[in-house]
């Protein structure tokens, strides 16, 4: 079968492979530092830490990691924590002590933290001191070795004059317990690591799928895996730029937040202003403040900013990216962003088993509500979900992607390992449970989840279609779209949806029923409609469509 050519589309200057450092990852921040010793690689509520403090900082960690804490290479850490410059300093500290970072969550509780402490074998656990109940709840089942932080020790000395989250405004406690070491006396012991014996083949970082079905899966990255798209993500767009000024609120356990922000912004030698949660006007603060020119927003964030009443009266001249993914961005919100700001939103697609983007929208030619095309050196096919074989230029398949940043497996789960991966051309394809279509310049466009078709009266039925032909309704402001059990249809189609604010109260459940019906084929029309204040997601920004029946 003929593959795109992507002549025309590719970004312009770069080449269709990738040359990456055969370096470990942490050798990034190092290079940073000796480069740009005096330049700012972490600001937080106006707080500035050089590349020269944070490799400082990070040198100690590590020791402190393999002297205090035992660890050896491979060892897995748990890296339990909200966005902060600790999530950065620890992350880069794993590494550099030659372990495995094991980003979790910050919003599991003690039983789902206790699934990651087992399939791991983790000795040791770095985590928010807001989170210190659930791994003392957890008692001999915890790591050993606990270091506790504190996010307010990051604020300026003399306090923020943005709005900081209660997380954050939190003076660190006097915590104790068995193994617990605060992460200031940590600092304090100053030691120093030993030499580094990585190589780039060695495990680095261990995201753990989402755990739709059954239990999350850690998905084993190599320090090249990791290297590859935090290299791709740092050049597809414009060619790489230390001077760039990113924002850093997409969180850093996510691999979007991860490579896409964090590891992308210290192999530039650029800087990331930190935000622990989202707040639209402290988003709108800090990029007037910093002169923010990298974006990396969900679809709900840039819907949330644009909706901000005295937007305007913030300066926003310097941003000169607004990406994500995770979710369509719904047209209107796309028009509004362009017509008011001149901005189109680059989306992409990725997932944790390919340590984020696969595919990446060209800047210069992107397609709306579009996963983009495959970045460097991506061998990309769609296939029937059955018979494995390719489906035609324009008919609906499976996504399967063959690249260097996809996974080695998944640890400790060889058969759920061997069913993600198939075998074409010779070559290992990584199966990702996405339906999508390719268009005849070559885009791929998002149809559904392979799990999430509705069977109505026989006709296919894909929600995020019908999603996204009922965000052209001006009251709505979110939909999900879910099948629900039906005597006569097998399955019928059910759509919640969160209305605009000034639109509560005046449009009904059924006139939404109605509107849908004269707007798409009967078949795809929800039969149902409920309203709610809002929708179930993730921390990445996806819809948790299972929780809605």
């Amino acid at each position: 079968m003929n593959r795109p050519d992507y002549s025309a589309v590719w970004p312009r200057g770069r080449s269709r492979s990738l040359s990456v450092p055969g370096t470990a990852l942490h050798a990034n921040l190092d290079i940073s530092a000796l480069r740009y010793p005096q330049k700012p690689c972490l600001v937080y509520y106006g707080a500035r830490y050089t590349y020269a403090q944070v490799q400082r900082q990070v040198q100690a960690l590590a020791g402190f990691l393999q002297q205090d804490c035992g660890v050896g290479k491979g060892d897995r850490v748990l890296l339990y924590m909200q966005n902060s410059p600790q999530f950065v300093l620890a992350y880069y500290a794993i590494l550099r002590a030659d372990a495995v970072v094991v980003p979790v969550n910050p919003m599991n509780r003690a039983d789902e933290l206790q699934h990651y402490i087992r399939d791991t074998g983790a000795t040791v656990i770095i985590y928010g001191q807001e989170l210190h109940e659930q791994v003392a709840v957890l008692g001999a089942a915890a790591p050993a070795s606990k270091l506790v932080a504190a996010y307010h020790d990051y604020l300026p000395s003399e306090g923020s004059d943005q709005n900081v989250p209660d997380v954050v405004a939190e003076p660190a406690q006097a915590l104790t317990g068995n193994g617990v070491v605060l992460w200031r006396d940590a600092l304090a012991r100053g030691r120093t690591p030993l030499p580094s014996s990585v190589v780039s083949a060695d495990m680095a970082v261990m995201p753990y799928t989402s755990g739709t079905t059954g239990h999350p899966k850690g998905c084993i990255h190599t320090h090249h895996s990791t290297m590859y798209n935090t290299v791709a993500a740092a050049v597809w767009y414009d060619g790489g730029n230390q001077d760039a000024v990113f924002l850093g609120v997409l969180p850093f356990f996510h691999v979007t937040g991860m490579e896409g922000v964090m590891n992308s912004a210290i192999y530039l030698g650029a800087t990331i202003v930190i935000m622990t949660r989202w707040d639209r006007v402290v988003a709108a603060q800090c990029i007037e403040r910093h002169r923010v020119g990298r974006l990396a927003l969900i679809a709900a964030m840039v819907v949330d900013l644009l909706a901000m009443p005295d937007l305007a009266n913030y300066d926003l001249s310097s941003i000169a990216r607004v990406s994500g993914g995770g979710a369509a961005m719904p047209e209107a919100v796309a028009e509004k962003l362009q017509r008011d700001f001149g901005l189109t939103y680059i989306e992409g697609y990725g997932m944790s088993e390919a340590m984020a983007p696969t595919h990446i929208n060209p800047e210069r030619n992107p397609k709306k509500q579009c996963l983009g095309i495959p970045i460097f050196d991506v061998d990309c096919r769609l296939i029937d979900p059955v018979t494995l074989q390719e489906v035609p230029q324009g008919e609906v398949g499976e996504i399967v992607v063959h690249g260097p940043q996809v996974m080695q497996g998944y640890w400790n789960n060889a058969q759920a390992s061997a069913e993600v991966f198939t075998e074409i051309d010779n070559k290992r394809f990584l199966r990702t449970g996405d339906l999508a279509r390719m268009d005849e310049d070559g885009y791929y466009f998002m149809v559904d989840r392979l799990k999430r078709m509705i069977n109505a009266s026989g006709f296919k039925v894909w929600p995020a279609e019908v999603e996204s032909m009922m965000y052209a309704h001006p009251a709505i402001l979110e939909a999900c779209v879910v099948g629900v059990t039906d005597e006569k249809r097998g399955e019928t189609v059910k759509a919640w949806v969160v209305l605009r604010e000034a639109c509560r109260g005046s449009v009904t459940e059924q006139e939404i029923v109605e509107w849908c019906r004269e707007k798409m084929a009967a078949y795809k029309a929800p039969r149902i409609v409920v309203f709610t204040d809002a929708l179930p997601k993730t921390s990445s920004g996806k819809v948790l469509w299972r929780a809605l029946g």
